[in-house]
């Protein structure tokens, strides 16, 4: 089981804080964003968009990170501080 979780304005486009995924093998982001296109439609272009950042165990990840069972995936929109 893997679990995701959106963040700001992702979440309110998902309509869920975050979701569980049971993955019988490990899979990469770039998998995971087919599958979340599909449950998510809303999410679908801001997905493949360059300025969401997506973290694995709270680390950053690319589209080919390797996802594991008990993995932990967040979806970071962009944000800007001073």
């Amino acid at each position: 089981m893997i679990t995701v979780r959106f963040f700001a304005m992702l979440k309110g486009l998902a309509k869920v804080e975050s979701r569980e995924y049971k993955i019988d093998a490990p899979i990469t982001v770039a998998e995971l964003k087919s599958i979340l296109k599909k449950d998510f439609p809303a999410l679908g272009g801001i997905l493949e968009g360059r300025s969401i950042l997506i973290s694995v165990n709270q680390e950053f990840a690319d589209k080919n990170t390797v996802i594991k069972d008990g993995d932990e995936v967040g979806f970071l929109p962009p944000f800007s501080g001073g």
